[in-house]
């Protein structure tokens, strides 16, 4: 069995900040646990609004807290975002994440993440990246 607290994780190597400031978050479970999914509690700062194509990863994104909006650049639709909504981007789908408050999000990956990823140019995660070392 695998516990953990987020305010410890918090305060550890799991916590990872957005180079561009946009967001942060602290990887729950990564690679390394061998569940074949990686889950992170993510913050998404107020008045972020940036792109993201994840090439390589399949996410689902649950909101915790929090108010905003996704958009899908395939054709311009938008969905907005508030507690309990979950998005799923099933087709490595090219979008745009806006906050309008501090959104709370709870967010799973598959292939999971090793632990150190942010943002490439293209706004995705690279498949392997340096592993969050053991606590």
């Amino acid at each position: 069995m695998i516990v953990r607290n987020l305010k410890d994780a918090e305060q550890s190597n799991r916590r990872i900040v957005s180079p561009d400031g946009n967001w942060e978050s602290t990887r729950m479970l990564l690679k390394d646990d061998n569940m074949g999914f990686s889950f992170h509690i993510t913050t998404i700062y107020k008045g972020a609004d940036f792109q993201m194509h994840y090439q390589n990863h399949l996410e689902s994104v649950y909101c915790v807290s929090g108010r905003g909006e996704v958009e899908t650049l395939s054709d311009g639709r938008k969905y907005p975002i508030e507690p309990g909504t979950l998005y799923i981007l099933d087709q490595h789908d090219k979008h745009c994440l806006r906050a309008f408050e501090e959104m709370k999000m709870a967010c799973v990956f598959n292939p999971p993440l090793n632990g150190t990823e942010v943002h490439n140019a293209e706004g995705a995660y690279e498949l392997e990246a340096e592993a969050v070392s053991a606590e």
